[in-house]
């Protein structure tokens, strides 16, 4: 069972920002990912409609033997992980705005949360937010556009950064010493959001942390990879597969495969 892969899904390519802290804290793992892009963005779309792209896209990894699968996807993690740890065994891992430690952390009492719609309406977000930021004012903004952004390879595009400059300043203006990425594609925006934001602003991303519950989860489960065997990283995407590997050439120099479905 511990040489079995690891899936992780994303409703596209933000979830690489997930992938490559897993390769970086679990190297010898063989992982199996799969990007949704034909049907992405997720943001706007109904619980229904994302519990069935999600149950659909499981099943192709289980089908894969997974052994457990990484839902990189904070909209899709709002929407269907109960559902999904209701209905299948394997363990699943999900993404979480980190708002405990930026809640914990600030010194203007003010942060602010750069998320989509669907995660904003999730219950992880709603209960996370009434335990841990009693104290502090949170400050909450969709972040309109930016998936689309990063799918479509517009990062370095000039428009991006007044894009983002235009999202944020309100932010800014509220005191926030921390800005906390609610979205998987948003880490991939960090190197302007640090030319964009004030020295003070803590850039939160949440990929690292929740890499370190997947450890501990494999762990616990006795299901660590251990061999010393070169791991295996398999893409599969509904979407553009030359802007997945281009992605990817940018992220990695490691092997892998690319298929479309």
């Amino acid at each position: 069972m511990s040489n079995k892969p690891i899936g992780v899904f994303d409703s596209g390519l933000g979830g690489l920002s997930v992938w490559r802290e897993l390769i970086k804290i679990l190297p010898n793992e063989n992982i199996i990912y799969y990007a949704d892009s034909a049907n992405c963005p997720y943001g706007q779309k109904s619980k229904e409609e994302i519990i069935d792209l999600a149950k659909r896209i499981v099943e192709f990894l289980l089908q894969k033997e997974c052994k457990m699968i990484v839902v990189a996807c904070n909209t899709a993690t709002a929407a269907a992980i109960d559902f999904l740890r209701e209905n299948y065994i394997v363990p699943f891992i999900g993404m979480e705005p980190a708002i405990k430690p930026a809640s914990l952390n600030s010194k203007t009492k003010s942060i602010a949360v750069l998320a989509t719609e669907g995660t904003f309406n999730g219950r992880l977000y709603l209960e996370t937010s009434a335990r841990f930021a009693k104290d502090v004012k949170i400050n909450i903004k969709v972040g309109d556009g930016l998936v689309d952004i990063v799918e479509n390879d517009l990062i370095n595009e000039e428009n991006t950064r007044t894009h983002l400059s235009d999202l944020v300043q309100p932010l800014v203006n509220q005191d926030i010493d921390h800005l906390v990425l609610g979205c998987t594609h948003y880490p991939f925006l960090i190197p302007i959001l640090k030319k964009i934001l004030p020295r003070k602003v803590k850039i939160i991303d949440p990929a690292p942390a929740v890499v370190k519950q997947a450890y501990r989860v494999l762990e616990s489960n006795q299901i660590l990879n251990e061999n010393n065997i070169p791991p295996g990283y398999v893409f599969y995407t509904s979407g553009n597969e030359i802007l997945l590997d281009r992605f990817l050439k940018n992220l990695t120099k490691k092997k892998y495969n690319i298929y479309k479905v």
